[in-house]
């Protein structure tokens, strides 16, 4: 076994060992079983100059089939937008890119500011009162999103569509077993909640239902019925939204949702291979001191000058985490500063002009494909800039075809339902062009 870890000096190492009451480097890692010990060197390449080093990695890197390579028809949940050259420009400044947490306020103003815009930013669209600094990604805000509201009216039963997005409610399951919350997952019908199933399933036990608008089909849900059906037995509403379809969907506030959680990614955050992307969580006054992460407030000081804070949250939120109403008490600030400077860039009228292009442009790319033979639509209702088609071949094996000629193909859903088998989802948005949109449907249309 290698300890090239340890010190070099023998009498360094004794001494180390000796400090925390073993005798030998065996005895230290005597409950490792010996078959998991490796016996000898590392079996490790010679060291390269810097130059062959760079040489190699260019190489490994080259082996990646990035967005720069291929034209990208890939949705569910990380989204292929635009993203201003400014947005960068602003996270490389050294004051944000190597900041940390915002514990003593005096000295982190700046930084507390654009937070303090960032959540005033995510209240505008969604309508709600009070949203906190981001969380982790989608996933974890959608199942802090089953805590809180558990916790607010004090039930354990929470009703989830199954149009919510299959990775979502896996978070969710997970986060629910050691709560004891009881999951009921209701199906869908036409791309959308089975509403009949679901006013059956909320009972006066129900603590939440769980709505994806627009859903993991791309479908828009009747957010305001739902709303109206289960506030009726004491419940609250969660809706799980695509920021950017705000920019022409009502507010969810506005139609009923208390809770109102998403995935931030399409707000001026790249792909990356998955990460890191950016949660983001608001909610209506009843669950404010609720919340879990950090949440910055506007205050002032002795001198009556405007100043930012961390506010609304009890000590237990970051040290004695048993007490706390969640363990999560940190956040992705340098993404909430990319989607708060994308929103900026942007302006009002500019994010409503990206909202509407992806809508456009998604039913071109629909009514051109469900033309081909082999290709035809799965759903009838109304969505926004991603949709369903089934195929009269396997999905694999058609974006295999696409892959070939630089086109990445839609998600396989029968991955996650085998009644969706052959069935591809497709994502369209403001950067697919009606050129790169036709080059699709003719290289689907001769691999159909």
């Amino acid at each position: 076994m290698t300890h090239s870890y340890l010190p070099h000096t023998s009498r360094d190492r004794q001494d180390m060992l000796t400090a925390i009451g073993v005798d030998s480097v065996e005895a230290l890692f005597r409950d490792v079983p010996a078959d998991l010990r490796m016996d000898g060197m590392l079996k490790l390449p010679p060291a390269l100059a810097e130059s062959e080093l760079v040489r190699h990695m260019r190489h490994l890197s080259g082996e990646n089939t990035s967005l720069q390579d291929v034209t990208c028809f890939l949705g569910a949940g990380a989204y292929d937008h635009y993203i201003p050259s400014l947005v960068d420009h602003i996270l490389r400044r050294s004051e944000f890119y190597t900041a940390y947490t915002q514990y003593q306020p005096e000295i982190s103003q700046g930084y507390l500011q654009i937070l303090w815009e960032f959540q005033s930013m995510i209240c505008e669209l969604t309508g709600m009162a009070v949203a906190n600094a981001s969380m982790y990604d989608g996933g974890t805000a959608v199942a802090e999103a089953v805590l809180t509201a558990c916790a607010g009216t004090g039930r354990r039963r929470v009703i989830i569509s199954r149009a919510v997005h299959p990775h979502y409610r896996e978070v969710v399951e997970t986060y629910s077993r050691d709560k004891r919350i009881e999951l009921v997952s209701v199906p869908y019908g036409d791309g959308v909640t089975d509403f009949a199933r679901l006013a059956a399933a909320v009972d006066d036990a129900a603590a939440a239902v769980v709505i994806q608008f627009p859903n993991f089909f791309g479908c828009v849900e009747d957010l305001k019925s739902i709303s109206d059906m289960t506030h009726a037995k004491g419940a609250c509403v969660i809706a799980v939204v695509d920021p950017i379809s705000l920019g022409i969907l009502e507010s969810p506030g506005l139609l009923g949702a208390d809770i109102v959680v998403g995935e931030g990614q399409s707000l001026g955050l790249p792909l990356s291979f998955g990460g890191p992307y950016l949660g983001f969580f608001a909610a209506t006054e009843k669950f404010m001191r609720r919340m879990p992460g950090r949440i910055v407030g506007q205050t002032g000081d002795n001198r009556g000058n405007r100043g930012f804070v961390l506010t609304l949250q009890a000590r237990e939120q970051h040290i004695r985490r048993n007490k706390a109403t969640s363990n999560i008490c940190s956040n992705e600030a340098l993404c909430a500063l990319a989607a708060a400077v994308y929103l900026a860039t942007l302006g009002k009228e500019g994010f409503k002009e990206v909202a509407g292009q992806c809508l456009q442009k998604a039913h071109y790319a629909y009514r051109a494909l469900q033309a081909l033979p082999g290709c035809r639509p799965v759903f009838t209702s109304p969505f926004f800039k991603e949709f369903v088609v089934r195929l009269t071949k396997p999905v694999a094996l058609v974006n295999a075809g696409l892959l070939r000629k630089g086109i990445a193909g839609g998600l396989d859903l029968g991955k996650y339902d085998a009644k969706l088998e052959n069935c591809m989802l497709l994502c369209v948005t403001e950067k697919r062009t009606k050129a790169e949109i036709d080059h699709l449907v003719s290289e689907m249309g001769a691999i159909l």
